[in-house]
């Protein structure tokens, strides 16, 4: 079940309308997940300093179980993420950083358990 939080200082009219649905869909492929299970959030607008400059920029954090738990695995998905994210937020690469996180299955609580029972 991954979750991916993107971040931006860019306002929310220059993102393309359906950006949340194309990078689950993105994610889905990316992370070899259903896209059922892929959650997404976008959050725009945000004050932001990255590498120490305030100009236009992203960070995207993508956490689940099993799937970004090594740098083989995250470089992977990073050049993959970063072909997505340059081309949908027209951003360079400089200005875009990805952090992973590997999950276990009982920090994910869902249907009022957690997916180590599930």
């Amino acid at each position: 079940m991954p979750f991916l939080e993107l971040e931006t200082n860019l306002p929310a009219d220059r993102l393309p309308p359906k950006l949340a649905e194309e990078l689950c869909a993105a994610a889905a492929v990316i992370l070899d997940k259903p896209a059922e299970r892929v959650n997404v959030t976008v959050r725009s607008g945000l004050p932001m300093v990255l590498a120490g400059s305030a100009e236009p920029g992203a960070q995207l954090l993508v956490s689940s179980i099993g799937v970004v738990g090594s740098a083989e695995q995250n470089q992977r998905h990073s050049g993959r993420f970063f072909d997505f994210l340059t081309v949908h937020l027209n951003l360079l690469p400089e200005r875009i950083v990805i952090r992973f996180y590997p999950l276990e299955p009982w920090q994910i609580g869902k249907n009022r358990t957690v997916m180590t029972f599930l």
